[in-house]
């Protein structure tokens, strides 16, 4: 088979072994309907528009090597499945929108941290520890404030210092003035 053909089933065929779909602009959720290809053996669907999850039964592709869906918009967590994929020796899911913890799968451990890359994923093969990232974002968040209470501490202590002295230097100023005026009196006299 060559990539660019174009062929029409009518049905799943339940022994394909290689799925060879990336760089085609496919947009929407990964169908469903590929977690039926039991033999499959190699899923690439890398470098196209996809959104929503991995399918949670990914799983049921237990004869699957080499999975490579990078490059896409998917989003959510790793699911669980992905551990009973034992056959596995290529992943690929970088550059993606995936969140949470990686699986504990020492299956998916042994990949390299470049599989990850691009997502905001945390635990064993990666370096970002998990409690890390919800701690660097509340800290965030606590900046944030932090910064807004400067802010406002700044803004009343401006309007404070300008509105005491808009009242004070006039004051001074008149009282002044009327004790030149007073001392200019007393010198004609």
């Amino acid at each position: 088979m060559m990539k660019g053909q174009e062929y029409t089933y009518n049905t799943i065929l339940g022994l394909v072994m290689v799925l060879d779909l990336s760089s085609n602009k496919f947009s929407g959720s990964i169908p469903i309907e590929l977690m039926a290809l039991q033999a499959l053996q190699s899923l690439n669907i890398s470098k196209n528009q996809l959104t929503g999850v991995i399918p949670k039964n990914i799983g049921d592709m237990k004869f699957l090597e080499s999975f490579d869906v990078s490059s896409n918009h998917l989003s959510g967590e790793l699911p669980m499945s992905l551990s009973g994929l034992t056959f596995l020796s290529s992943f690929n899911v970088s550059f993606n929108n995936l969140t949470g913890r990686s699986t504990s799968s020492t299956q998916l451990q042994s990949f390299n941290e470049s599989s990850f890359f691009g997502n905001k994923l945390c635990g064993v093969p990666l370096t970002q520890i998990c409690g890390e990232i919800e701690h660097n974002k509340d800290q965030q968040e606590g900046d944030t404030s932090h910064v807004v209470d400067f802010g406002l501490t700044i803004c009343v202590l401006l309007g404070f210092f300008v509105g005491f002295w808009s009242i004070v230097i006039p004051l001074n100023v008149g009282t002044i003035w009327i004790s030149l005026s007073k001392l200019r009196y007393m010198l004609r006299c």
